[in-house]
C-alpha cells in the first residue's frame, strides 16, 4: 500500500483535549502526516508548547479556546478555525474521569464526565459535520472512546458509560453521514503509558494489571499512531461506523 494513502497534505485538522497526553501526540501525528494543525483546549497558555513544537518542526498549527460542554464555546472556535477553511479531519478527543467507587461517586461526578466525554464529543462531531457540508468536501471524525466503551473495571462507572456512548454515538453519525461523504469512527485504547499515569502503571498495582493483558505490555503513544492515520486519511477511505481497538488484545481476554 502506497504511504501516499496516509498523507494528510492539504488538509486541516482539529484536535481537541489537546494540551497534553493523546491530544498533543495525536496533533503531532497528523502534522507529521502533512496537516496544518488546530489545537484546541480550555486554556490557551496550555497549548502554546505544543504549537512551538509543531511550528519548529516545519509544520503549521495554532492555538484555538474550546470548552467542548458548551455550544457557543463549540461555535466560537469553529468560526475562529474558519480563517483558514473547514475542518477536514476531526480528532474528538477531550475527555475527563473521576475515579472513586460506584456509591461514591455524585451527581457532579456524573455530569462532569458525561457532560464532556459524550456531550462534548457530540456537541464537537456535530458541530464539523455541517461544517463539512457547507464546505462540500466531505471529511473524517475520529472519536476518541476507549475499550471501556466495550468492557468495563470498577471506580470508573461514569467513565465507562460515557465511552459506550460514544461508542454508539459513532456509529449513529457514521450512519446518517455517509451521504455527506463524511466518515466517523472511533478509535478504542487500551492502557497507554503517559504523563499523567505512568507512576501508576509502574507500581504493584499496575503490574497486576499488565499481567492481565494478553500481550503483557502497556500500549506506548506511538502504538496510535498507524491506527489514527488509517481513520484520518484516505488509507481508511471505505471505513465508517467501524470501533477500532488498540489494546494489546486487552478487549478479547477471557474472564
Amino acid at each position: 500500500m502506497s504511504a501516499e494513502l496516509f498523507s494528510l497534505e492539504g488538509k486541516i485538522a482539529l484536535v481537541t483535549g489537546a494540551s497534553g497526553g493523546l491530544g498533543a501526540h495525536f496533533a503531532v501525528v497528523l502534522a507529521r502526516a502533512g496537516a496544518r494543525i488546530a489545537v484546541a483546549a480550555r486554556r490557551i497558555d496550555m497549548l502554546e508548547p505544543l504549537v512551538a513544537r509543531i511550528q519548529a518542526s516545519g509544520g503549521q498549527a495554532r492555538p484555538l479556546v474550546l470548552d467542548v460542554t458548551s455550544a457557543t464555546s463549540v461555535s466560537r472556535c469553529f468560526d475562529e478555525l474558519a480563517s483558514w477553511g473547514a475542518a477536514d479531519v476531526l480528532v474528538n478527543n477531550a475527555g475527563v474521569t473521576v475515579t472513586k467507587p460506584l456509591l461514591q461517586q455524585t451527581e457532579e461526578d456524573f455530569d462532569r464526565v458525561l457532560d464532556t466525554n459524550l456531550k462534548g464529543s457530540w456537541l464537537v462531531a456535530t458541530e464539523a459535520a455541517r461544517r463539512m457540508i457547507t464546505a462540500n468536501r466531505g471529511g473524517s471524525i475520529v472519536n476518541v472512546a476507549s475499550i471501556l466503551g466495550e468492557r468495563v473495571a470498577g471506580g470508573v462507572a461514569p467513565y465507562a458509560i460515557s465511552k459506550a456512548g460514544v461508542v454508539q454515538a459513532t456509529k449513529a453519525m457514521a450512519l446518517e453521514l455517509a451521504r455527506h461523504r463524511i466518515r466517523v469512527n472511533a478509535l478504542l485504547p487500551g492502557y497507554v503509558v503517559t504523563d499523567l499515569n505512568r507512576d501508576f502503571l509502574a507500581s504493584e498495582a499496575g503490574q497486576k494489571l499488565q499481567a492481565r493483558i494478553p500481550s503483557r505490555r502497556f500500549g506506548q503513544l506511538t502504538d496510535l499512531d498507524g491506527p489514527l492515520l488509517l481513520l484520518a486519511s484516505d488509507a481508511g477511505a471505505a471505513m465508517s461506523g467501524s470501533t477500532l481497538a488498540v489494546d494489546g488484545a486487552h478487549l478479547v481476554s477471557s474472564l
